[in-house]
């Protein structure tokens, strides 16, 4: 049901990861980066990733193995696999190893974005088109958000918690949580990231109060 997507780039040509890595957090995606199939492996044992965007060429575990053990293992993860060979039979032999999309290098980064989101949505449960909460309406595909009719100018975290927070309709949502789901191994556990976030949504929502914090619990959208 929740939709901020939580996503793995395993890419060993580092400004390429990273300008990845970039793009989709503008996009308001929560990204870990890594350059390696070991480093990659290690991440896929600790956090569960809605999409993994895999190089087939990885140093230290090839990422054709790691396509195998992802689908050997019937991991909930969709791979996108990366690669420069960009023949049929290279195409065939990818998505036989267990890959659900296929992309040749060079590649356009909004087809890329577009292809991790359609991988995406077969991940998550089906919901509404739009969330809704009072006067409160948010179109995750337009990535457009509104208050009784205002539109409202929310950065790309902001709108990935409150669509969080809609998503979870009603339950208390911790700051780990955030960070886990909405941020991504970047983030400092020990920041006031998700505190600084909060101030600024609840700044741009306005009155009444729609986002209430709860003593030892977190943050929960809804009547008061």
């Amino acid at each position: 049901m929740l939709q901020v997507m939580r996503v793995l780039v395993a890419e060993d040509f580092e400004p390429m990861a990273r300008a990845i890595g970039t793009g989709l957090r503008r996009e308001g995606m929560a990204v870990d980066v890594v350059l390696d199939g070991a480093d990659a492996l290690a991440h896929l044992a600790a956090t569960d990733y809605d999409v993994v965007v895999l190089d087939r060429d990885l140093p230290g575990m090839h990422g054709d193995e790691i396509c195998r053990r992802l689908a050997a293992g019937q991991a909930a993860s969709r791979i996108l696999m990366l690669t420069a060979a960009s023949t049929v039979a290279d195409r065939v032999e990818g998505l036989d190893l267990g890959a659900d999309d296929y992309l040749a290098k060079p590649f356009d980064f909004p087809e890329l974005s577009a292809r991790i989101r359609a991988l995406g949505r077969r991940v998550a449960v089906p919901r509404p088109p739009t969330l809704r909460c009072g006067d409160i309406s948010l179109d995750p595909s337009s990535r457009a958000a509104s208050r009784a009719g205002r539109r409202l100018a929310l950065s790309a975290k902001e709108f990935s918690v409150l669509e969080y927070l809609l998503t979870s309709a009603g339950r208390v949502v911790s700051a780990e949580e955030l960070l886990d789901r909405v941020w991504d191994e970047m983030a400092d556990p020990f920041s006031t990231a998700v505190k600084q976030t909060m101030h600024r949504l609840r700044a741009k929502l306005g009155d009444p109060p729609v986002i209430h914090t709860v003593r030892e619990g977190g943050y929960r959208i809804g009547a008061a």
